[in-house]
This record gives C-alpha cells, sequence and structure tokens, in this order.
C-alpha cells in the first residue's frame, strides 16, 4: 500500500529522519513507535503530504505522493482546531461536504459512537469524546489509508481503551493504519507490524510477539540498584537502568536462589513478561522517558506554503 524510500529531513542541522526505508502492506495496522523526538510526526508528516522531504520517495499504491492520491487519505492530526460553537452533528456535517464521496453523518456518528453527544458542541466534549470525533473527520472521506498520529496523548486510561476499541473496529473494515505512539501497550493492543524509531532511524521491524521472542526469554527480573557479586554479574549479565538492575531469565527460580545465596537485597523485586518498553530500553540503553530533544519544525510562512 505505502512504500517509503530512502527519506531524510533535517532542521537547523539536526537530522530529524535519516535515510528511513520500508513498506506498508494493504489493510494492517503500522505503528511507528519511539520517544518524543524520535522523528515519527516528521515521518507521518512527510507520508502525509503535509511536509516534503529533502530527499527520498513515498510511493501509493506504486504512485508517487501526489495531490490525486490526496482523496485516498484520512489524517487526525496531534491537534485540531474547529469551527466554533459547531456541535458533534455539524462538524461531521461541514467536512462531509469538502468532499464528493464519503460517509454519511449516520454511518459515522455509529462507528465512532458519537449518537449520545451528536448535539453537543464539540467544545463542551470531554478529551476522549473529542477524540472520537476528531477520529470520525478523518474517516468522512472514506479513505483507503488512515493516519493516527499520537491519537490517546493525554487521555485517561479508560478514554484510551474505549479508542482502543474504536480502532480495531476500524481494522475490520480493511482500511491500512499508520499509527505514532510513545505508548508501548497502545501499539501491542493495536498494531500488526511495528517499526521503533530512536535518533530518525529505524533500530527494529517486527511483529510486536516476534520482536519479543526474538530479544527476550522467559521473564525480566527487576532489582534495585545495588552492589552485585561478580558471580551474579558473571551468570545472570544484569543490564543497569537509573535505579534498576535487569536480568532476562528462562530460569526463574535457579536464578532466584542464587541472588539469595548471593546475598542480593531483595526488597522491591518485580518479575513480569517483557514488553516493548522493555525492548527499546534493551536496544538503545536509555527509557522512553528519558529526556530527548524535541523535534524542531519549520516556522517561515514559505515553508509552511
Amino acid at each position: 500500500m505505502i512504500e517509503v524510500q530512502g527519506l531524510n529531513r533535517a532542521f537547523k542541522g539536526v537530522k530529524a529522519v535519516d535515510n528511513l526505508s520500508f513498506s506498508v502492506p494493504k489493510g494492517i495496522c503500522f505503528g511507528l513507535l519511539g520517544p518524543n523526538g524520535a522523528g515519527k510526526t516528521t515521518t507521518i508528516e512527510m507520508m502525509e503530504g503535509i511536509a516534503k522531504p529533502d530527499s527520498g520517495t513515498i510511493l501509493f499504491n506504486g504512485e508517487p505522493l501526489t495531490r490525486k492520491v490526496a482523496p485516498q487519505i484520512g489524517i487526525q492530526f496531534q491537534h485540531t482546531a474547529l469551527q466554533d460553537y459547531l456541535t458533534t452533528r455539524e462538524c461531521l456535517s461541514l467536512f462531509r461536504k469538502f468532499y464528493d464521496h464519503g460517509v454519511d453523518e449516520h454511518t459515522l456518528m455509529d462507528m465512532c459512537d458519537l449518537h449520545e453527544f451528536a448535539n453537543t458542541e464539540h467544545r463542551k466534549l470531554s478529551g476522549g469524546q473529542k477524540q472520537r470525533l476528531l477520529l470520525a473527520l478523518a474517516l468522512v472521506n472514506d479513505p483507503q489509508v488512515l493516519f493516527l498520529d499520537e491519537p490517546t496523548t493525554g487521555l485517561d486510561p479508560h478514554a484510551r481503551r474505549n479508542f482502543w476499541d474504536l480502532v480495531n473496529k476500524i481494522k475490520t473494515l480493511g482500511k491500512t493504519i499508520i499509527l505514532t505512539t510513545h505508548y508501548m501497550d497502545e501499539a501491542e493492543q493495536l498494531c500488526d507490524d511495528i517499526a521503533i524509531m530512536d535518533k530518525g532511524k529505524i533500530i527494529a521491524r517486527g511483529a510486536p510477539k516476534a520482536l519479543l521472542s526474538e530479544h527476550f526469554k522467559g521473564v525480566l527480573i527487576r532489582l534495585q540498584h545495588q552492589q552485585l557479586s561478580d558471580k551474579v554479574m558473571s551468570e545472570c549479565l544484569p543490564s543497569h537502568e537509573q535505579n534498576y538492575w535487569y536480568i532476562n531469565t528462562d530460569k526463574v527460580e535457579q536464578t532466584l536462589k542464587l541472588l539469595v545465596e548471593e546475598s542480593v537485597v531483595l526488597e522491591g523485586l518485580h518479575v513480569k513478561s517483557a514488553n516493548l518498553d522493555d525492548l527499546f530500553l534493551k536496544l538503545t540503553g536509555h527509557g522512553l522517558t528519558a529526556e530527548r530533544p524535541m523535534e524542531v519544525e519549520p516556522q517561515s510562512a514559505g515553508e509552511v506554503a
């Protein structure tokens, strides 16, 4: 459905996107993952046709990204300004008039569970309700490809899970979804295929479960940071992040027995299955919450035009 070849973009001498190449099959949910500043938003804006790459090509169904392709694309931005005083229904009616072909308002309200506040002014909607409206607006032209740029940022856990349910419902329609997120649990729930980005590059690619199976065996044991004996260091090969040691093992009882024998302090010990956060930490040496430089976007009128 989409093919990205040798994509590059730099701002003020900083490479936000560094020679990216990947393809996205039709009908899947593809995730671009990484922390703020990894290059996700810059990449997705070039794929949407909003920003121009310094070099590289983007193909949709084998065709270059042009205005001809635009009607096939739906976008839910991180932030969208809507006309003041319009109700939910009126917003959908307005956006539907922008297209020759699309989805009728009633179907969109069914699809995104909007009937309950159809006559509520959009400024009075909760965060989760507003995101459902913005998702419906992104679907109004019945696009082949739907871009979701960090759609659940700022939502509470309940609203996030409700939004995930909507995205899973849309996946059953056979649309291709491109999702950017820094929530690894969100990617595990929604994505069939992911690319993990860091410093403008893709550092891992594949199905979430396959990536975890490739890089981890058994479980992760987390210990509070302390001095570990040479025997623990050599046999357990722990990794260190902030105030914790992490040990990946498929022999939990044997590992715990060794820790006790070596007088390791077990206060705060945590045993869990590895997730995508742990994978990112293993691949980059830093967590998703580490301080990262934000992406710098051009501000001049010429650039925006």
